[in-house]
């Protein structure tokens, strides 16, 4: 069938030639520049066909590129993970939402220009921007449904793209650009574009409230702990913390404000704990299961967080354990499933020192107990994620033997996916938590015990998240950022 849109002629914003930058700042203020251009035609030329009959051009806009060449083999400082190529070539990313980025895009580019001394060339891409992600941040403009309106929307305006909003880069090797260039992020702009309208959709708050700081746990009780924790803060003006931000968008700046309640709950419940230049903290609820935890996982990385971490609860399967005693995840038994295609299960998913420390020092804080003391309340060691919640109703020769032979202390069903996409996408994770139910020792999950148990172990629980996060947070990039998540053939930019 002959589609409509190849006789009608094309209307774009005027090109312009691609210039070179050697200030990091000027090239994202280009960036900047570009994307507003190209975003504000189409959203124009979109008010402008919507209700008033059949166009009679195609309208198409790009996004902005950021192009970098090295001839040279020379030495840059080996230490870091990040912001260098590893050899000579040209290299290319497209770009997205520059002005939410503006802080990653100076450092990364500066990076760049910095460890190899030649300019990166900012220019248009040869990649539409689709419609449905250039209006998305207009509440006054709504894309309609296919077939509301007169003409056929994909025969005048680009839409999303599903062959351009995959993980080719990051799951995979030898990837290159289809005009040769190599990968110089690991996400496309359509595929940060995608994973920002998720976001949206997934926890009612938008992309721009989200911390550098991840918290993701299983319960509902961590959230009401995590708003009485962000009150506290805000009451404190040396706390450093400046907004509490709810579902909805809902702001508070201080401790007596009411956070208003979202007119439908979403999925995933967030909540964003503000401070200056992103450093404060985001407390994601993905609820329970594997899925739910890729599903989280898959978008907030593309806002490049520097932690996250699981604080939840897990199944003791020790009987030296007590209900309320913590667990440091030192190592995963993957049996979640969702990530089998990006990440095979042989693929070890390994402990990061710097969070592990962070982990650890956070318990002996809020706890305050210390040393060999420690192995009172927390034990380190191997926790298993599963993808069915009631396990422990079948037949459990095999899951039992399986859990004894790899030594796990811990049973959940988010914890090891949370870890592994923190893995494939080279964000830094850790995990800690609490057992709140001992299934193979008779000691199960009823509500009398539950009750008891919130009460009195999930707050400082929560604490010992948000301190571990604190410390993290005063730790430099280049030293979280640990080389043990790159692969041989790795991104310039983190």
């Amino acid at each position: 069938m002959t589609r409509h849109h190849l006789h009608l002629p094309v209307s774009s914003p005027p090109a312009r030639a691609p210039e070179d930058f050697r200030d990091a700042a000027a090239a994202v203020a280009r960036l900047v520049e570009l994307y507003e251009e190209a975003t504000g035609f189409l959203r124009d030329r979109f008010g402008e066909v919507v209700g008033g009959g059949t166009p009679d051009h195609r309208y198409r806009a790009f996004y902005p590129e950021i192009r970098f060449t090295t001839a040279s083999f020379g030495q840059i400082d080996s230490r870091l993970s990040f912001g260098h190529v590893a050899e000579p070539g040209t290299y290319s990313t497209t770009v997205t939402r520059p002005d939410l980025f503006r802080h990653y895009l100076t450092q990364q580019i500066g990076l760049l220009i910095g460890n190899h001394g030649v300019p990166v060339t900012i220019g248009s891409s040869d990649t539409p921007i689709p419609v449905h992600f250039a209006v998305l941040n207009d509440a006054e403009i709504q894309v309609p449904q296919e077939g509301a309106l007169s003409f056929p929307l994909r025969d005048v305006f680009d839409v999303p793209d599903l062959n351009t909003t995959n993980d080719a880069i990051v799951n995979g090797f030898g990837f290159v650009n289809e005009d040769g260039s190599g990968a110089l992020a690991p996400f496309t702009a359509q595929r940060v574009d995608y994973s920002l309208a998720r976001l949206a959709h997934y926890t009612a708050t938008v992309p721009e409230h989200f911390q550098n700081q991840v918290l993701f746990t299983n319960y509902q009780f961590y959230v009401e702990e995590f708003v009485a924790f962000a009150r506290a803060a805000l009451a404190d003006p040396a706390s450093g913390y400046t907004a509490l931000v709810g579902p909805g968008n809902d702001i508070i700046t201080s401790p007596d404000q009411p956070l208003a309640p979202p007119a439908k709950l979403p999925q995933m419940p967030t909540y964003h704990l503000k401070r200056p230049n992103e450093a404060g903290i985001t407390l994601v609820n993905i609820g329970v299961g594997p899925s739910n935890a890729k599903t989280a996982t898959d978008h907030i990385a593309v806002l490049r967080p520097h932690v996250w971490l699981m604080v939840g609860h897990c199944a003791g399967l020790r009987n030296t354990q007590a209900l309320g005693d913590y667990v440091l995840a030192h190592a995963y038994l993957r049996e979640d499933k969702v990530l089998d295609d990006d990440l095979p299960v042989w693929v070890p998913i390994p402990a990061l020192a710097e969070v592990q420390i962070a982990l650890e020092q956070a318990v002996a804080q809020v706890a305050q107990v210390e040393g060999y003391e420690l192995k009172r309340i927390m034990r380190t060691g191997t926790v298993a994620t599963v993808d069915n919640r009631n396990w422990e109703l079948r037949d459990q020769s095999g899951p039992v033997q399986r859990l004894s032979q790899s030594r796990a202390i811990a049973l959940d069903m988010e914890s090891a996916t949370i870890a592994a996409n923190g893995f494939r996408f080279r964000v830094p994770y850790g995990t800690l938590l609490c057992v709140s139910d001992k299934p193979l020792h008779g000691e199960l999950k009823l509500p009398g015990m539950a009750s008891a148990f919130y009460k009195t172990q999930v707050s400082r629980h929560l604490e010992i998240g948000i301190r571990a996060m604190e410390r993290l947070r005063e730790m430099p990039l280049e030293r979280l950022h640990s080389r043990k998540l790159r692969s041989f053939e790795e991104t310039a930019f983190l």
